[in-house]
């Protein structure tokens, strides 16, 4: 276990819920997130700005510079230069560090941070960056939910400034841990119950996210561009920055969510990352009836967990049916469940030579109906080239086992390999969660086995079966793991002879304990009778 790691993250931890207790009772756990969250990025951005600074003067040679100590004045000089560059501007005086200075002492405190948010938004108005900033921070509202009066809120505004701002973050970019990735998925665990209701929507663990990435990656150095049409907080691109760096996602990272609240999440995780705004392009909506980047398809890399069997349009859109991404299968997903629109969606924008990892909900992989002729579509038209089972309990807010389809347009055989990895989890919390190298410092994880066996497109006893077209379509184009896997249950021959023996000991073993009860109730009722 890499133990830097767990203390980066055992630390995040502790503070978070030191701020909890601090504010228990008076948040509800839903609004508590957005502050803790809101907090966090003010913190880091100003830190970023602030680095951003330091680091040109010093290369000017103004070696003891601080952009913190300097007026408001002298920093207006260099707005443009500094918007032009980040895609934001904070002034000195507005910086996390010079707000938490004199928050114990500051009587308007709330309004200084709603008007240090407002600023920083209206810095990129009428700028390259305006749609990525806008209404960054509409979820940090401080109205009565912190307190009934200004007094109670501006307490719990000083309590939460100076335990986030005591949070030992050295440099973000060199922490072991994805600090915000972390700090979201603790919050969630934390208000499960709030969790329940949208967390498992826009939330993937950090461990399905880095199989995702790289089953996509496999052995590239390096994409053109990532796509998630349902990407909810922003996990799942920011993985390739992580595995290939950010600079080999050569033109940048591509999603859309309908959730504002995830959507804005996402664009805030974007710059945590220091992903430049020109290096990402983050849509609003609804993917399936109006998707965002139609100038920008198709892609070489998606990835995506897209929500559960939730309703869509289907049928009562006329227009759908003709529409070029769901009009190749002849048929559109049940109004019921959207999974397999997602699915087609996905495949349409999926480039010639890409590959998309997308988690399924189980029943499109064997469901009868409109969702076996889409299958068949993308089964005859050779665009399936695995299906993975995964573990139960991976997910927050269900503990239902999800599967993993990838799909290309380049597959060099008409086959499609099925991997069981239901049996590929570590228990260490109160969820399975898959292993991955950090955990590990090896190949001994459950990340590199599954990636493995992807890899090497073979069948191996219990763990994978590579299945011919024929054998599909003789199963009628159900491509569910386990109709060609069956579990590993390490099942024992069974001795018939000695089960019998054993039957034989234990009837009359039965018979005598009956008698005997039979007497001994007959005496209870004896003596209560008498």
């Amino acid at each position: 276990m890499n133990n830097k790691k767990e203390q980066e993250r055992e630390e995040l931890h502790k503070t978070i819920w030191k701020i909890a207790n601090d504010l228990r009772g008076s948040v509800d756990g839903w609004d508590f997130k957005q502050y803790v969250l809101g907090l966090l990025f003010y913190r880091f951005i100003s830190e970023n700005i602030e680095h951003y600074v330091n680091e040109n003067q010093r290369k000017a040679g103004i070696t003891n510079f601080e952009y913190r100590n300097i007026s408001d004045e002298e920093a207006l000089l260099g707005k443009s230069q500094i918007l032009e560059e980040k895609g934001f501007f904070i002034l000195p005086s507005e910086l996390f560090c010079n707000v938490r200075k004199n928050a114990d002492s500051n009587e308007n405190l709330n309004v200084v941070i709603s008007n240090v948010f407002n600023n920083i938004e209206s810095s990129a108005r009428g700028t390259a960056s305006e749609d990525d900033v806008k209404g960054l921070f509409d979820d940090f509202t401080i109205d009565n939910k912190l307190g009934n009066t200004v007094d109670e809120r501006n307490q719990k505004l000083v309590k939460m400034l100076n335990a986030i701002g005591d949070l030992k973050l050295g440099d973000y970019q060199d922490n072991n841990i994805d600090l915000f990735g972390d700090a979201y998925e603790f919050l969630m665990t934390m208000y499960a119950s709030s969790a329940g209701k949208s967390g498992g929507e826009f939330f993937t663990p950090q461990e399905v996210g880095e199989l995702l990435a790289r089953i996509v990656i496999m052995d590239k150095t390096s994409v053109n561009k990532v796509y998630d049409p349902a990407c909810g907080s922003g996990g799942l691109l920011l993985k390739f920055a992580k595995i290939l760096g950010k600079e080999n996602v050569k033109q940048g990272f591509f999603g859309q969510e309908i959730n504002l609240t995830t959507y804005n999440l996402a664009r805030i995780n974007m710059f945590l990352h220091n992903i430049n705004y020109n290096n990402f392009n983050i849509a609003r909506g609804d993917t399936l009836i109006h998707p965002e980047h139609w100038d920008d398809e198709p892609f070489d890399a998606i990835v995506s967990n897209p929500p559960y069997s939730i309703k869509w349009a289907g049928k009562e859109n006329p227009l759908l049916i003709n529409d070029e991404r769901f009009a190749p299968a002849g048929v559109l997903a049940p109004a019921s469940k959207a999974d397999l629109a997602f699915t087609m969606h996905m495949l349409s924008w999926l480039s010639s030579k890409g590959t998309a990892a997308i988690v399924e909900f189980p029943g499109v992989l064997y469901r009868g109906g409109a969702e076996q002729k889409i299958r068949q579509y993308m089964i005859d038209n050779n665009f399936v080239d695995t299906v993975i089972q995964l573990p139960p309990d991976l997910f927050f807010g269900t503990s239902i086992a999800t599967c993993i389809l990838v799909l290309k347009k380049n597959k060099t055989d008409n086959s499609i390999l099925f991997v069981d990895a239901s049996e590929e989890f570590v228990r260490n919390t109160n969820k399975n969660k898959l292993s991955t190298r950090d955990d590990t410092k090896d190949e001994n994880n459950n990340v590199d086995h599954i990636v493995n066996l992807v890899k090497e497109r073979k069948s191996v006893e219990n763990k994978a079966y590579l299945a011919t077209y024929e054998e599909i379509k003789e199963n009628e184009y159900n491509i569910s793991v386990n109709s060609y896997l069956k579990n590993n249950t390490n099942e024992e021959k069974i001795d018939i002879e000695e089960v019998n023996k054993k039957l034989a000991e234990i009837v009359p073993r039965q018979q005598q304990i009956r008698k005997e009860l039979e007497e001994i109730i007959k005496e209870l009722e004896a003596d209560y009778h008498e």
